[in-house]
């Protein structure tokens, strides 16, 4: 069965790409507050399910201790919401999902870790990449800065950079917090560590979306709920991409990493077929090299 919610889980977070971009408009200057007021509203009713129907026991002030976590993992999914109103989900996922690298290079900075040296090249084959795109943003093909102006196109184009190093740092925290020895969460077991850590989250994503649904109807942004169906299929497909995911890492994790990292390719794909995105070919070049990487590192950290 893992094999199963594996495959589920990396066509549903490939469809969720899908309509986060097929939702945003680069036009409304709060169309990501939207984005995440419905993802915490979806996560909120999630975790309150999982609260209702499951035998664990919750301490509310986990929501403070796994608050630094949390908000890494938020701010960087703001990141990418906002960057995908400018920039094409088949240039922007890519490079979103070099947070494995980076979190592998934080590990080695700050915790001192040796990485074998296969896992350099992964990492170096990553970089080259992403020069290469950075390179492609500056020519007459692209021509971004004509469209949005030099300073807007230089936030959104690094937009998905940013959500890549705070997801990573976000990873690199869980490495704290997940291991029974050294996590600050109160109240759990080595069963079910994880998912006080993912209640937590959600819980938290609820309240800076009743926070940012607030300051919307502050600045009398409107929110009509019957307009935002794209955004809802999306926030739904990533909370049902969490769920299955932990069932897919309870098998063969060695196997299901590699092919999870794939979702950026079912994304490009679905974003080629159906959003008619359509990138230069040195785009599509140096896309490609990043995604070799990723797939490299995932299998490599797999063994």
């Amino acid at each position: 069965m893992w094999l199963f919610f594996t495959l589920a889980t990396t066509l549903i977070w490939g469809i969720a790409e899908l309509f986060y971009k097929k939702g945003s408009y680069e036009n409304e200057k709060y169309d990501h507050l939207r984005v995440c007021i419905l993802v915490g509203a979806v996560m909120g009713i999630h975790a309150i399910f999982t609260l209702l129907t499951s035998d664990i026991v919750y301490n509310p002030m986990n929501l403070i201790m796994y608050l630094p976590v949390s908000l890494c993992y938020i701010v960087s999914m703001a990141c990418s919401f906002f960057g995908i109103r400018f920039i094409e989900e088949s240039l922007a996922d890519p490079i979103e999902n070099t947070a494995g690298a980076m979190c592998s290079l934080l590990c080695v900075i700050f915790l001192g870790e040796s990485i074998p040296p296969m896992v350099w090249v992964a990492i170096a084959v990553i970089t080259i990449g992403i020069m290469g795109v950075s390179k492609t943003e500056n020519s007459a093909e692209v021509n971004r800065k004509q469209k949005l102006g030099k300073k807007l196109a230089i936030i959104a184009f690094a937009m998905p950079f940013c959500y890549a190093f705070i997801d990573a740092l976000g990873s690199f925290l869980d490495i704290f917090f997940l291991e029974m020895e050294t996590s600050p969460l109160i109240g759990v077991t080595v069963d079910n560590i994880e998912l006080v850590a993912n209640i937590s989250y959600e819980l938290t994503f609820a309240i800076v979306g009743l926070i940012l649904f607030a300051f919307m109807k502050w600045k009398r942004v409107k929110f009509e709920l019957a307009k935002q169906k794209d955004k809802t299929i999306a926030a739904i497909c990533e909370t049902a991409g969490q769920l299955t995911y932990v069932y897919a890492m309870s098998g063969n994790g060695a196997i299901a990493a590699p092919i999870l990292s794939s979702v950026c390719v079912v994304s490009l794909l679905l974003s080629r077929i159906f959003l008619k995105e359509k990138l230069t070919k040195k785009q599509y070049l140096f896309i490609s090299i990043i995604i070799a990487g990723i797939l490299m590192l995932a299998v490599l950290e797999g063994e």
